[in-house]
């Protein structure tokens, strides 16, 4: 048997035993008598389910204090849509507790009957909103990517979304044909006076729906781990007030986008303008991005925020 075949057979028998646990309702010593190995296995199996994507868990109970804190961010920030969810703790990923309630969000959206644009930023939180998201039949809407999708190298951008989303609901989907960012300022602008390029720009920028994601402008940030700037760069754009960005557009801690080169040279939009009838949705948790989130919160970038719960109270603790 091979390495292949061998992994497999762990995901098959992973798969089974977290089905009997949550669907089947079973207890771990039920499953491991069903399957024939230890109550030890049994548990692992379950766990590998789960950490391994094989099945996806979300909380349908609201936790009292998860509704106090997004009331506070409702009545704080105006928004019109908030979802906190369970911190998963110290040392854990928050983007996999947050996962599941923003493919909730994004459900609800692509289960309205009304022919809507959706448009969609990128990075680690949308991708895994995305994966966990269940296959539905939309095709009444349209997607549309607010940002270039070209990385510096010339390949795809890893975290673009919009192609593994419109797989899911078979709807019509309009990638950004641009790159990120453009060497220089007249680069840009060749781009955007291509047809498709302008087409594609018009429809995003009339967007019924936004998610996005946050990111941090800190050592960590996906700017910089991605490969779209550089060190130097970073230290010169933290210099000049950089607290966050939405789809690669920097700003400063009051939610203003900043007058700097790399954002001249960006091939994307602006999140769409936020109003009531008009969500622009911000998917992101942890704590490197809490002054990104207060700021892009107080700026009015976003009108909507899914994040978690130490996230949501470090935004407010601002």
């Amino acid at each position: 048997m091979s390495f292949t075949d061998t992994d497999t057979s762990a995901n098959d028998q992973a798969a089974r035993a977290a089905w009997l646990y949550y669907v089947g309702g079973l207890t771990q010593d039920q499953i491991a008598s069903e399957m024939g190995v230890s109550r030890q296995r049994a548990q692992r199996l379950v766990s590998r389910a789960v950490a391994s994507g094989l099945i996806h868990v979300r909380l349908n109970h609201h936790l009292a204090s998860c509704l106090e804190l997004e009331s506070a961010l409702r009545e704080r920030f105006n928004l019109v849509s908030c979802r906190v969810v369970p911190g998963l703790g110290p040392d854990r990923d928050p983007v996999r507790a947050i996962a599941p309630a923003a493919a909730v969000e994004m459900e609800r959206v692509l289960r309205e009957p009304r022919p809507r644009v959706i448009a969609l930023g990128t990075g680690r939180a949308l991708r895994a909103m995305i994966e966990a998201l269940g296959t539905i039949e939309a095709p009444q809407h349209r997607l549309v990517s607010l940002i270039g999708n070209i990385a510096p190298d010339g390949s795809a951008s890893y975290y673009d979304v919009i192609m593994r989303l419109a797989e899911k609901v078979h709807a019509p989907h309009y990638p950004m044909p641009v790159p990120v960012i453009s060497d220089t300022i007249e680069e840009k602008e060749q781009f955007l006076a291509l047809g498709p390029v302008r087409k594609v720009r018009e429809l995003a920028g009339a967007a019924d729906a936004a998610f996005v994601g946050v990111g941090q402008m800190s050592q960590d940030a996906p700017l910089l781990t991605d490969g779209f700037l550089k060190p130097a760069e970073l230290i010169e754009v933290q210099r000049a007030g950089a607290v966050g960005e939405v789809v690669g557009r920097i700003f400063d801690v009051n939610g203003r986008y900043l007058d700097l080169p790399i954002n001249q040279r960006l091939g994307s939009l602006h999140a769409p303008s936020t109003r009531p009838d008009r969500p622009v949705i911000g998917v992101a948790a942890g704590p490197s991005k809490v002054p990104a989130i207060a700021a892009a919160l107080r700026g009015g970038i976003l009108n909507g925020l899914i994040s978690d719960e130490p996230t949501a109270r470090g935004v407010l603790a601002l």
